[in-house]
C-alpha cells in the first residue's frame, strides 16, 4: 500500500517536471525565487522551513504543509518544536486553521513512522 506521503511526493515531482517542460519564463522565475528563498541567508534554511510551515498552515495549503513538514523533519526539528510553530499558525490564522492543524499532526505522525521503519 502506498502512503499518502509517497503519493504526494510522486505527484509533486511528476507535476513539477511537467511544469519545467513547459519552459515558460515566468513560471521558471517563480520556481527559482521559491528555491532561493530557502537558501542560507540572514536566517538558516532550517528556520526558513519552519517559517514556511507556519505560513503554509495560515494559508491553509495542505500540500505546502506536507512539503514543509517533510523538510522540517529532515532538517531535525523535533515534534515539540513543530507543535509550537503550529500553535503560532493557529493563533494567527484562527479556528479556520484547525482542519489543517489536524492534517499537519497526521503528517508528522506519518513522517515519524517512516523514520522508524
Amino acid at each position: 500500500m502506498t502512503s499518502r506521503l509517497a503519493e504526494f511526493r510522486t505527484y509533486r515531482q511528476r507535476m513539477n517536471n511537467r511544469i519545467f517542460e513547459i519552459d515558460h519564463l515566468g513560471l521558471r522565475r517563480f520556481f527559482n525565487l521559491d528555491t532561493a528563498a530557502y537558501r542560507e541567508g540572514a536566517l538558516d534554511p532550517k528556520t526558513k522551513e519552519l517559517l514556511g510551515l507556519v505560513a503554509s498552515t495560515v494559508l491553509r495549503c495542505n500540500d505546502c504543509i506536507d512539503y514543509h513538514l517533510d523538510q522540517c523533519v529532515a532538517a531535525g526539528w523535533q515534534d515539540e518544536e513543530l507543535y509550537d510553530a503550529l500553535n503560532v499558525a493557529l493563533i494567527v490564522g484562527g479556528s479556520i486553521v484547525i482542519p489543517h492543524l489536524r492534517h499537519a499532526v497526521e503528517t508528522i505522525d506519518l513522517l515519524r513512522s517512516e523514520n522508524e521503519s
